[in-house]
């Protein structure tokens, strides 16, 4: 590109793995594939003096609820959608070769099926020439979109579409056109694992696997390869193709240590939102630990039971509103109340509870000295790539239904980083089992000779 194209924003959702594209030129502007919270978007119009004119979405998606209904409605921007995909709001419905103008740039259809039926991306133009396209879940960095989210019955006839998509892209484009992707930073939407932060066609020719490999190959790596992803995708094209509600990121009502305690003992999901050592160091019984991180939202929404009441513990108002943002883009609306302030504050008249925190040095240690168990909490695939022997594997989206499976006696149990493993340690807890957290990343199992041959 040069300094007289269009300007290309990027708005990061780094939280569930995706980017959302702000496109302007003169004054107008574009916006595809936009998230629930369309402050950020509005206030980038501001910033950039720029009226949005049209809101592209490029699938019906499965990993976040879209904010593109009420982005144009807000902004009386014309909403544009695949045709095919079932949708119960007014929007117009483009097919491939379709050309939608936004003042002197135009995007251009391409009908890119495999990650859906519906599937399209965008081609950029200003002039004649392309020089940016944005293929949502279609052509990632290094990877493509994952196949199987309609279902099993569809996923090999998705698959191999995606490969012809793919090509299609690669043939059609310049080597040089800047590629966009949605998914692919971290989102469970990506087949595998991506890779690199920026992309041209030409550099895709060398690296994605759809481009690399025969047909045959590719569908049969990639098939094979796909992993387990969260439940609440489940409920995310159902409300896109509703149209979602407006978003509300008003406070959730505060909450007293004695209510509290009612809706544990209720068996309400009661969340703590601070760092997995405070947590492990003391917290209300029958209370869960997510740690507001990166990873918070995936798997909350993962594990949460849809549609209970749901209350939030934090350290201050900062993180409440943070973490209710993050689960409003997931369609988990409305907390049903917060609490903050310092942990002992909200006991009330009970006790804390806590649990050890530890290594895999620790781990090393105490494993030569006593009976424990360990349980690895990380994803199957994971396990069969190096695991400690004699480890209990079962994948922290299991966990909650496969409690009673873990062995009696001290659990020490362990993820890639700590991060899951404090979740999972936390249900243990729950369940009044002696825990030890190993907050420590995997390498340094490997490292200390911990990961053998069974």
């Amino acid at each position: 590109m040069n300094a007289t194209d269009p300007d290309i924003a990027i708005i990061e959702t780094s939280t569930l793995g995706d980017r959302s594209y702000f496109i302007s030129y003169d004054g107008l502007a574009v916006v595809i594939d936009p998230q629930r919270d369309i402050d950020r978007i509005q206030a980038l119009a501001a910033d950039k003096n720029a009226r949005i004119t049209h809101v592209l979405e490029t699938h019906i998606h499965n990993d976040y609820v879209t904010g593109g209904l009420e982005l144009a409605r807000a902004t009386g921007a014309q909403y544009v959608v695949p045709d095919g995909d079932p949708v119960e709001f007014e929007r117009r419905a483009v097919l491939d070769g379709d050309i939608v103008d936004v003042g002197a740039m135009t995007l251009q259809v391409m009908h890119t099926p495999g990650h859906t039926h519906h599937h399209v991306s965008y081609v950029l133009r200003h002039g004649a020439e392309p020089i940016a396209i944005f293929t949502g879940g279609s052509m990632l960095y290094g990877s493509t979109g994952r196949t199987d989210l309609l279902g099993s019955e569809h996923t090999e006839e998705l698959t191999h579409a995606q490969f012809h998509s793919v090509r299609r892209i690669a043939a059609e484009l310049p080597a040089e056109v800047e590629v966009y992707p949605t998914h692919g930073f971290g989102s469970f939407c990506s087949a595998t694992p991506t890779t690199g932060d920026s992309s041209t066609i030409a550099q895709q020719q060398q690296s994605n696997p759809a481009l690399t490999q025969d047909e045959q190959s590719y569908v049969d790596e990639l098939i094979a390869g796909l992993s387990a992803y969260p439940a609440y995708y489940a409920h995310m094209g159902v409300i896109n193709s509703q149209g979602p509600e407006p978003i509300d990121l008003s406070m959730p009502e505060p909450v007293d240590p004695d209510e509290l305690r009612r809706r544990i003992d209720a068996g309400q999901w009661v969340v703590d939102l601070r760092a997995r050592t405070a947590f492990a160091a003391g917290h209300l019984d029958g209370s869960l630990g997510f740690e507001l991180s990166s990873s918070f939202v995936t798997y909350l929404g993962w594990l949460y039971q849809w549609g209970a009441p749901l209350t939030l513990i934090g350290e201050s108002s900062d993180q409440i509103a943070e973490a209710t943002r993050e689960l409003a883009r997931i369609g988990i609306d409305r907390p049903s109340g917060s609490a903050v302030g310092e942990i002992h504050s909200l006991v009330g008249d009970g006790e804390l509870r806590s649990y050890t925190v530890s290594d895999f040095a620790g781990l090393g240690g105490a494993a030569g000295e006593r009976e424990l168990v360990v349980l690895d909490a990380r994803q199957h695939s994971e396990y069969e790539e190096g695991h400690i022997p004699g480890a209990v594997n079962i994948p922290l989206h299991e966990l909650p239904h496969r409690l009673d499976e873990v062995p009696a006696g001290e659990i020490w149990v362990h993820c890639a980083s700590g991060y899951r493993a404090s979740i999972a340690a936390s249900l243990l807890d729950r369940a009044d089992r002696n825990v030890i957290l190993i907050d420590d990343d995997y390498d340094s199992a490997v490292e200390l000779g911990l990961q053998k041959s069974d």
